[in-house]
């Protein structure tokens, strides 16, 4: 046994990996119960792939560009140790194998990019689809987890707090999947004004609870030990998760004087994405008012795209990222101090704290926008990645292989 290996939490990080693992298919059942039956199968599919995608990736290089030795010390990027082939199975992170560490990290970039598909839902191919998987998380969700995971990234030295991947998984995978979609344009039922018409609620109940249950691991495993600090984290992803459901569903009621199934999951989904970047940073108080304010935000930013004209398909833009957004922005009043982070303004902070988390914002979302639009752009061109009208009236399970 490699000396100051701790049994405890290396257990506790190979059940979150594999906890966190379970959300992309949760995540595909989240997103295939929204979508007409007729886009089922792909969509499913396009998140079933990125596991093995990403996954072969990673062990190629991708775990030594995003946590590797900083190239030239600037802070922008991994070198050196390309393949995890490289790391044997007693070299430790910190307490823990660090060949369990990659693994939980792989399973983050795993989720990220299949995120996005929910925002070009039906008008994508899925031949195309996979080389944006292959090229994207090379190009854009590397360089970004180097930045504020890896303690040399540019990010990360500066201060900026994201305990849970804020920036790195929900607004990357936002503000991405905004690029993607105004690369492919408005889709036939978006320019005919047809609003959502989830064909299977029931899947996507199932895929929220999936999703509720791996987020404990992607939250609180964050901590990379079973102490207070996971503990924190847990209490904070529950109660966010639960105040997000509650005002989406008083929202719905005040504004429309209705409740709906879908509005109860999404006010969960803003809830648990909120409290990603904060998590282990607040209070009880603080994870409450976060869910509260992802849900209120977010309630609104999902309807900016009937206004401004893009067709974010499952409001990946509307959730995703304006829920980082809140997210990461909150650390900068809500934070305490307590144990790890420094404390925001409503706890005697400084200005700059929110100064800061600002910064990372707009960092990562101009960069993840731009290389993200360049790459859609590129492949589409030389691939066509969207579907045809023709295309999308039959749904893009016609001719897909099954069995």
């Amino acid at each position: 046994m490699p000396s100051g290996l701790n049994t405890g939490d290396s257990a506790w990080m190979m059940v979150s990996t594999a906890m966190v693992l379970l959300m992309t298919p949760g995540l595909a059942y989240f997103y295939g119960g929204m979508v007409r039956s007729k886009n089922m199968l792909t969509l499913l599919y396009m998140s079933f792939i990125s596991i093995s995608l990403v996954t072969v990736l990673w062990f190629l290089y991708g775990y030594g560009i995003a946590f590797g030795k900083d190239a030239g010390g600037l802070g922008l990027i991994g070198w050196g140790d390309w393949r995890l082939g490289n790391v044997g199975p007693d070299t430790l992170q910190g307490r823990i194998p660090e060949q369990i560490y990659a693994c939980f990290q792989l399973t983050f970039a795993i989720i990220t990019v299949a995120l996005i598909s929910g925002s070009i839902a039906g008008r994508a191919r899925f031949g195309p689809w996979v080389l944006f998987v292959v090229v994207w998380v090379t190009l854009v969700y590397l360089p970004i987890a180097h930045w504020v995971f890896d303690s040399s990234g540019w990010i990360n030295k500066w201060g900026v707090m994201d305990f849970a991947g804020g920036l790195v998984v929900e607004l990357n995978s936002g503000i991405s999947g905004l690029a993607l979609a105004l690369v492919l344009g408005p889709g036939i039922a978006f320019r005919r004004r047809e609003g959502p018409r989830p064909d299977n609620i029931p899947f996507v109940m199932l895929g929220i609870g999936l999703l509720w249950f791996g987020w404990f691991g992607f939250n609180a495993g964050s901590a990379l030990t079973d102490g207070a600090l996971a503990t924190r984290a847990f209490v904070s992803t529950m109660l966010a998760g639960c105040s997000g459901m509650l005002t989406w569903r008083l929202i719905e009621w005040l504004r429309f004087r209705h409740l709906t199934r879908l509005g109860s999951t999404s006010g969960v989904l803003a809830g648990l994405v909120a409290i990603t970047p904060s998590c282990a940073f607040v209070g009880v108080e603080g994870a409450l008012v976060i869910g509260v304010l992802a849900a209120a935000v977010c309630t609104y930013a999902v309807e900016l795209k009937l206004v401004a004209g893009y067709d974010d398909t499952l409001d990946v833009t509307g959730i995703h990222g304006a829920g980082g957004i809140v997210g990461v922005l909150s650390l900068g009043f809500l934070a305490t101090g307590w144990d790890v982070g420094t404390a925001g303004l409503f706890y005697g902070g400084p200005a700059s704290v929110l100064g800061k988390q600002f910064v990372a914002v707009v960092a990562v979302g101009l960069y993840a926008f731009v290389v993200t639009f360049v790459i859609g752009k590129v492949i589409d061109r030389l691939f066509r990645m969207r579907m045809t009208d023709e295309e999308q009236e039959r749904g893009s399970d016609v001719g897909f292989a099954e069995g």
